[in-house]
């Protein structure tokens, strides 16, 4: 079978190397983060091999966290525009096996917009990849509206991944952890903090009324949808239209019209059956979230789904194949 895979990191070190170290912060200097630095460099070597074993056709290949969005206005485009040519370079030695989303200047929402179009029209990228916050700002601001502007004229989606939290969010939910640098990762990024900050993303540019202005935009968000299935029946009733909000349609309407979920590194049944109760089979796209988890890891999980084989198709490529543009 055909299996695309949407949620897969790379960082190159002679980019991220120009990145100041007091702009990496704890998180981006974090043991976790040393210690993957040699797979998320890597294209040609053990990711194509681990990606053979597995039988993983195509990768969409995106920059991990730490990036443009932490240079300024002035420093980002051209940080982001050598880090898409590099990254297109890369690829073409094997244009069969990877794709990307686009790494964008979000400190500079109108060269970011131009840099999108610029990968898209130029490389063929399948959209773009944001980090959480841009200086403490949810992609709800009036600021950001040239990217959403622009994404849904080009008709790629964005996939909103979670960040790095604001200092102020820090502070208040884990200072208690500061002096435990593992447990502060944990807790503040892939073991709650990060998805819960992707679910009230998402919720705050449906109550913004973002997706009813850009009735074209598609949104991907990972992790089995970041507790958003869990509470989708719950947050429709508290968000209903008239009660407060600018949106004009439900957010189940919504959501199952504009916002798609990725699988990446949720590897057991239950929230999956949960993720297609709520948001819909056609929703559903297979990631593995590679190097953070590893590819037999979701090959496992994958090959383990109690489904018709039509409905395990569109989960492992058909509706990446849809949504991305992508020719089998």
């Amino acid at each position: 079978m055909r299996i695309v895979t949407l949620e897969e990191h790379i960082s190159f070190p002679e980019m991220t190397a120009l990145i100041p170290k007091e702009a990496l912060g704890r998180f981006g200097q974090s043991p976790v983060m040393e210690k993957m630095r040699p797979k998320l460099a890597d294209i040609d070597d053990q990711r194509l091999t681990s990606m053979d074993a597995n039988k993983i056709t195509l990768q969409v290949l995106s920059v991990d966290t730490f990036g443009a969005n932490l240079l300024t206005a002035e420093a980002g485009p051209a940080f982001a525009t050598r880090y898409n040519d590099l990254i297109a370079q890369r690829i073409a030695r094997h244009p069969t096996r990877f794709t990307a989303f686009a790494h964008l200047p979000m400190t500079n929402p109108p060269a970011a917009a131009d840099e999108l179009e610029r990968a898209v029209v130029s490389y063929g990228f399948r959209g773009a990849m944001i980090s959480g916050l841009t200086e403490d700002q949810f992609l709800d601001h009036p600021k950001f509206q040239p990217i959403l502007e622009r994404a849904e004229k080009l008709g790629v989606p964005i996939y909103i991944h979670p960040g790095v939290p604001p200092a102020a969010v820090a502070e208040t939910y884990y200072s208690h952890f500061s002096h435990h640098p593992g447990m502060l990762e944990s807790i503040a990024c892939y073991g709650w903090g990060w998805h819960s900050e992707t679910a009230i993303h998402v919720l705050r540019l449906l109550i913004a009324g973002i997706f009813d202005m850009y009735p074209g935009l598609k949104i991907i968000i990972g992790h089995m949808g970041e507790m958003l299935p869990m509470m989708m029946v719950r947050s429709n009733r508290a968000f209903q239209p008239g009660n407060g909000g600018a949106n004009q349609r439900t957010l189940i309407d919504t959501f199952h019209q504009q916002l798609y979920i990725t699988t990446s590194g949720f590897f057991t049944q239950p929230p999956l059956r949960l993720a297609i109760d709520t948001f819909g089979i056609d929703n559903i796209l297979f990631s593995v979230d590679y190097p953070f988890s590893t590819n037999e890891m979701g090959a496992d999980f994958l090959h383990n789904i109690a489904l018709p084989e039509d409905q395990i198709a569109k989960i492992a490529h058909s509706n990446a194949d849809k949504l991305l543009k992508l020719t089998p």
